[in-house]
């Protein structure tokens, strides 16, 4: 996904609104007035077969130059279509009561058949997939707005959602200046200490002596125990895995002003993926939260290059981030990559993994078992040797210091003596 594209700052809907390469659709009805608006960014990731018995990922992002048949409105429902590209299309389903509309489905099809995003495609069909998005409870005169990414998975597609702004019902020809905002915009406001009041109250009798109150007490942040450790593995159908990992989990995420902590419990998660030639992928989906895992490999080395993580927050809100450009967990294939140790890893500014008793292999897995580890730097037997090469080096510095202190003393009291 590009986050460094060029933004405008435009306003609309009585809001100033940040876009970068977003589309802009009106769809009027039989009268030419408005009566439909959206404004949005999507991205689109899809797995897909290609030659060589291999598994490809395709990345594409909703172009500017769409056309919209297809798009219509009525009163009770409204449907949003966007076609793009060679037989490519986005949509979404709008239907409304008396007072709020809602979002009933997201339509996404491609075609296989374009190779300039799918190339080498084994397929020539036009795959469609349609998922039911957290787009509820608008008020009818007013425009939908989320900033914040919104992943939706479904099958063997991800679309990421943001900068949103969108009206499926419009009156009068003209969008409204009210905003519905979805949940991951709204900030979270902590709840002010509970004060307790009487009905009546009593003089004290006035003294020469004061007291001071006691300072206030505070409740410390509960820490997390360590995540349970999980074992996990993709088994293509024919007896033998594919692909191994061993760890436990936890995400930092920020949302607002706000940080939280979750750990994965490996207990009713259910695992899916798939193993290619050159791309195998881990999907964990829990109670609170799904994170995909994407493996690369050129030939000799693999490692993680993508995760995407859609979180459930103790608010209800739901939180999503992903990165595409990781170059993490690196082997030799053939091989499998451990670190034993806790380790962080940024995946954007606002999440943050951390993992314990890594062990991961996702290409090359024989009998149903790791092959031999690679260990992080803080597993080995060389990690020991940093602090004691940094004090033979500082106690070098000193003894240096010291001995031109005492060369600049002998000089200056030669020269002195010599005068």
């Amino acid at each position: 996904m590009s986050r460094n594209a060029a933004s405008v700052l435009i306003l609309i809907c009585g809001i100033v609104f940040q876009l970068s390469h977003g589309v802009e659709v009106n769809v009027t009805d039989s009268q030419d007035k408005l009566c439909l608006y959206a404004n949005l960014m999507v991205n689109f990731t899809v797995l897909y077969e290609a030659a060589g018995n291999e598994n490809k990922t395709a990345k594409i992002q909703l172009p500017s130059d769409v056309t919209k048949d297809g798009s219509k409105c009525d009163t009770t429902s409204s449907t949003l279509k966007l076609n793009f590209g060679e037989g490519h299309s986005f949509s979404m389903n709008f239907t409304t009561n008396e007072k709020m509309y809602q979002a009933d489905s997201i339509t996404f099809s491609y075609n296989l058949s374009d190779s300039s995003h799918f190339p080498q495609s084994l397929s020539n069909e036009t795959v469609s997939v349609t998922v039911k998005p957290q787009i509820t409870n608008v008020g009818l005169d007013t425009c939908y707005s989320c900033k914040s990414e919104d992943m939706i998975q479904a099958d063997l597609v991800n679309m990421t959602l943001w900068n949103v702004l969108m009206q499926a019902f419009v009156s009068n020809g003209s969008k409204s200046e009210k905003i519905t905002s979805c949940k991951a915009d709204i900030p979270t406001t902590p709840v002010p200490p509970t004060t307790h009041s009487t009905s009546t109250t009593t003089a004290a009798p006035v003294t020469n002596t004061t007291s001071t109150a006691p300072p206030p007490t505070t409740t410390p942040t509960p820490t997390l125990p360590p995540p349970t450790t999980g074992k996990y593995s993709i088994n293509p159908g024919n007896g033998t895995a594919c692909l191994l990992a061993t760890f436990g989990l936890r995400i930092g995420f920020k949302q607002g002003e706000k940080y939280q902590e979750m750990n994965l419990e490996p207990n009713g998660t259910k695992v899916s993926g798939n193993c290619g030639v050159n791309s195998s992928e881990l999907q964990l989906t829990a109670n609170t939260m799904t994170i995909l895992f994407t493996f690369t490999n050129d030939t000799t080395k693999f490692h993680l290059q993508a995760l995407n993580l859609t979180a459930k927050t103790s608010s209800g809100a739901e939180f999503s981030q992903m990165n595409t450009n990781l170059s993490l967990w690196e082997a030799t294939i053939g091989s499998s990559y451990m670190c034993n140790k806790e380790q962080n890893y940024t995946i954007t500014n606002l999440l943050t993994l951390y993992t314990f008793n890594l062990q991961v292999q996702p290409f090359g897995v024989k009998k149903d078992g790791f092959s031999t580890a690679e260990e992080c730097f803080l597993d080995s037997d060389l990690s020991f040797l940093v602090p004691i090469a940094v004090g033979v080096a500082l106690s070098f510095l000193i003894i240096l210091v010291l001995i031109s202190y005492l060369i600049g003393r002998r000089k200056s009291r030669t020269g002195y003596q010599s005068v």
